[in-house]
Parts: C-alpha cells; sequence; structure tokens
C-alpha cells in the first residue's frame, strides 16, 4: 500500500550513522543529528501522507502501513448526496455508447465496457460498482462522476466534411434521398455486404467465400469470376457503399493485399457503375469509396493508425436492438438467430468482414447527419 515500505528498513539503519545523508540534516559535533520531515505517500489515493521524523514514530509508523488510509476507507457513494448519485446512476444505466463517449474519460473502450457490465450484471446500484468496470477504476470514475454532475459548457461540435469519408465527391442532397444502401467490404478470401435502409434496419447481411483471392498470379479471369458471383447476390440499392482500406503503399510486405484488394475495388465498381453514369450528367456515381480509417474513429476502434475488430461493438448493437426500444439500429429476428452466436472473442469464424460491413453502414447514416 505505501509506496517507500520497502525502504523503511534501511531508513533505520541510516539513523545510525550521523554523518550520512538521508533523514538527518546538518549534523552537530557531540549531539545527536537533527531529523528532517520526510513523508511517505499512499499510492492507493495519492494524498494521504505519513510523516516520518523522528526515532520514537518509525517502529509506528511501520506498523501503521499494514492498514488501508482513510481516504480509501471511505465510499464513492459517500462522497456524494442522494440526488447526486441518482442522477449518475440514471446516466449510467440508460446511457448509449454513443451518450457515454461524450463523457470526460469514457471515449472509445470505457463506454463499451459500462454498457457490456450493466447488461451483463444489471443497472448499477451503488456508485462503489462502478469501478467493477474493465479500465475504470477509483481515481477515474471519481472525473466521470464529476464530469457528470458538471458537464460545463460544451464545445461546439465540429461539422464532418462529407469529402473526409466519402470518395468520389458527391452532393450531399443525392446522398440524403437515398432509401437504402449496400455495405460491401473485401477480405482476403470473401467478400460480405450489409444492405441497410434509411430507417436503420439491416434488410440483408451476409457473406460468400471467393476461392480464388490471393491464389497463383492473381488471374483475371478467376477474381472477375469470384467478384461476378457476389454481384449476382446483391440487392437493389440507390447506392453500394466500398470500403476504401489504409494500406500505405511504402509497406512493401503488404503490396499482395494492397494489389488484391484494388482489383476486387476496381472490378466491384466496373460491375456495379450503371453505363449511363458519368461526371457530365446529372446521374449521380451509384458506386462510393468510405474511408475505413473514417469508421474506425467513429467506433473509437482506432490504436494509432491501427483499427481493432468491431465485433464486440457488433454483439453490442445486436443486443441493443433486442433490449431497447429505440436501438441504433434493428435486426430482423432471422438475422439475430443466425448471427446470435457469431464474433464471440477468441472465434475462429471469420466474421470480421460481416462486422465491418455493418459498422460501415451504420457509420454512412450517422456521420452523413453530422457532416456539413
Amino acid at each position: 500500500m505505501w509506496a517507500a515500505r520497502r525502504v523503511l528498513s534501511s531508513v533505520v539503519q541510516r539513523t545510525q550513522y550521523a554523518g550520512q545523508s538521508g533523514l538527518f540534516r546538518n549534523p552537530q559535533h557531540g549531539s545527536l543529528p537533527e531529523l528532517e520531515l520526510r513523508y511517505l505517500q499512499c499510492t492507493c489515493c495519492w494524498r494521504s501522507r505519513v510523516p516520518v521524523a523522528g526515532f520514537e514514530t518509525l517502529n509506528a509508523t511501520l506498523s501503521s502501513t499494514n492498514e488501508p488510509c482513510k481516504e480509501d476507507s471511505r465510499t464513492l457513494d459517500a462522497c456524494y448526496t442522494s440526488e447526486q448519485r441518482d442522477a449518475i446512476l440514471q446516466l449510467l444505466n440508460t446511457a448509449t455508447p454513443s451518450e457515454l463517449a461524450g463523457i470526460k474519460l469514457l471515449r472509445g473502450r470505457k463506454s463499451l465496457n459500462i454498457v457490456e457490465y450493466r447488461t451483463k450484471n444489471g443497472p448499477f446500484k451503488t456508485l462503489e460498482s462502478v469501478v467493477n468496470v474493465p479500465l475504470l477504476k477509483h481515481k477515474s470514475a471519481v472525473v466521470v462522476f464529476n464530469s457528470i454532475l458538471n458537464p460545463g459548457k460544451k464545445e461546439r461540435k465540429v461539422r464532418i466534411q462529407l469529402a473526409k469519408f466519402i470518395r468520389p465527391e458527391v452532393d450531399k442532397s443525392w446522398l440524403e434521398d437515398a432509401t437504402s444502401i449496400v455495405s460491401i467490404v473485401c477480405g482476403t478470401n470473401k467478400l460480405a455486404w450489409a444492405h441497410v435502409d434509411r430507417g436503420m434496419t439491416v434488410l440483408d447481411w451476409q457473406q460468400m467465400d471467393c476461392p480464388n483471392f490471393l491464389r497463383g498470379t492473381y488471374m483475371a479471369s478467376a477474381y472477375l469470376h469470384d467478384v461476378s458471383s457476389v454481384v449476382a447476390l446483391l440487392p437493389s440499392a440507390d447506392f453500394y457503399i466500398i470500403e476504401k482500406p489504409s494500406i500505405s503503399v511504402q509497406n512493401t510486405a503488404l503490396f499482395p493485399v494492397m494489389a488484391h484488394m484494388r482489383a476486387v475495388e476496381a472490378m466491384l465498381f466496373a460491375l456495379l457503375e450503371p453505363k449511363n453514369s458519368s461526371p457530365e450528367s446529372n446521374i449521380p456515381p451509384r458506386v462510393l469509396n468510405m474511408m475505413r480509417v473514417a469508421v474506425g474513429h467513429h467506433f473509437g476502434l482506432m490504436v494509432g493508425e491501427s483499427r481493432t475488430s468491431g465485433a464486440q461493438t457488433v454483439r453490442q448493437l445486436m443486443t441493443e436492438s433486442v433490449i431497447q426500444k429505440l436501438p441504433r439500429i434493428n435486426f430482423p429476428q432471422d438475422l439475430l438467430v443466425k448471427y446470435r452466436n457469431s464474433f464471440q472473442m477468441g472465434s475462429r469464424r471469420g466474421g470480421e468482414e460481416l462486422c465491418d460491413a455493418l459498422l460501415q453502414a451504420v457509420a454512412f447514416y450517422e456521420l452523413l447527419g453530422e457532416c456539413s
């Protein structure tokens, strides 16, 4: 508990030598050395301090280090009034991940952990129980609670530019008039898609294996066969949104993967784009790219420049579709049953492309509503 517990024995030994530095200050000849006041700091709260001042208090200090500090024994619930506790618990028990992300320290993984914890264990009944949530300890919890009670002046919401996540650049009104989109994600051996309408309901959600991907010499005819087989199954929609990966051309180790992604992307554009669409015509492009990084930032999945798995986020969206009256996205019963055991931690079912296709569709509508 006490940061300097292990050095106390050496402190005792140093008190026997008047000529050495440490606890002593300006030793005088023929007299006992004068002790300099020092402190040990509690690592529980980082505020309580125990003085180490004299020989007679040293043993008492050593024995007291086994007891918790006074501040640590005070529960979180005791730090707030009943009205404040109710306000904090009400928000933590009802807020969505996106609403929780607006609270200080809860952006990203912590907001998802809170929702998962209350889904598994029921609503929070005490403030003290909040520290059981992964990544939320006593000190962080206090900051979160105070931020809920005193949100302060809200910063002006920054409007997102459409060109930041959609390419090629199109008129926003065209996208807003769309009744549904098909979100498509390419993997190393499969293609996945999610058909989602403007009412945020999943109409279709599946994937298809492509056995010729990344095989041999990347035969164009073999690639075209696999991609055409998928296109034949895609439902009709106003726009087809294809994920634009963020693989750097400078990363030579991933060049084969980048070449594979670009080849599939080009074929999808060629097969899905209507023949009469052109920059000169007044017909909007039907096939668009969406930046993978933009989707990752939207869901808090970015770690540095890398994007982590979205499986946990998709599981949470599926759960909310069942337990909430106004979920972020609605799943039909047959898809919930079909994928209820998918996307589990450590699962080898290969559902990353499915997850990414769904998250891209959700991010498309949500970012469209935020962009200028």
